[in-house]
């Protein structure tokens, strides 16, 4: 592996990934970006983690970082230079997250691959999911971003769901009664930090040259 660089196995798409490299950039931390083919993990990756989902970090001593959650809070820890990782509201930072982790993520999936999930309607899937985008409406009417008036971790870590969740379908998204929350969602799609996030890179192979992220 590179001395220089810690190595990110990342999946362009997957909002776990998107995250991690949201933080990364927030950071300013730059490292070896590795585009992965889930339906062709590479070996290296599979090496030093097992589970074969991104995003995966390795740090130049060897270290393994393997949850997008710990890479975004790790690379924050290291330099803050927007201060995201803001004391006075990180227990609430904290639990939107984790419902958005444990619950939000829950319903999205089935909304996506409704499908695959006969139990329900799609339609009732997203029902249940708008119970979290209802308290991320509320907490917009307060403030431009979910915690205050500058970003937290808590929107960075959120984001790319509330994006995959209107993606599945943008016509009835931007029709629902959440006129804060659908502002929030633009405003991150056209933020700079996720345009770069969003880059398209060739999946990485064995001997390809190194891409610097950051």
């Amino acid at each position: 592996m590179s001395d220089k660089f810690a190595i990110l196995y990342s999946f362009r798409r997957c909002p776990y990934a998107m995250r991690a490299r949201l933080g990364l950039l927030f950071s300013g931390m730059t490292v070896e970006l590795r585009e992965v083919v889930l339906k062709n993990k590479p070996p290296q990756m599979l090496a030093i983690s097992p589970k074969g989902t991104v995003p995966v970090l390795q740090l130049t001593d060897g270290t393994v970082i393997d949850e997008s959650r710990d890479i975004m809070l790790w690379a924050l820890e290291q330099k803050d230079l927007h201060n995201l990782l803001d004391e006075a509201v990180q227990v609430e930072a904290d639990a939107l997250i984790d419902q958005n982790d444990n619950e939000f993520k829950y319903w999205l999936d089935r909304y996506k691959y409704a499908d695959r999930h006969p139990e329900m309607t799609q339609e009732e899937y997203r029902q249940r999911g708008e119970v979290y985008l209802r308290q991320l409406e509320k907490q917009l009417e307060k403030h431009t971003y979910l915690l205050g008036d500058k970003v937290t971790v808590a929107d960075i870590g959120i984001m790319p769901f509330v994006r995959q969740f209107a993606h599945v379908d943008r016509e009835v998204f931007y029709n629902l009664p959440y006129p804060n929350l659908q502002r929030w969602l633009q405003h991150w799609l056209n933020h700079p930090f996720f345009l770069q996030v969003m880059t398209k890179f060739k999946p990485w192979a064995e001997g390809d040259e190194v891409v610097v992220f950051g």
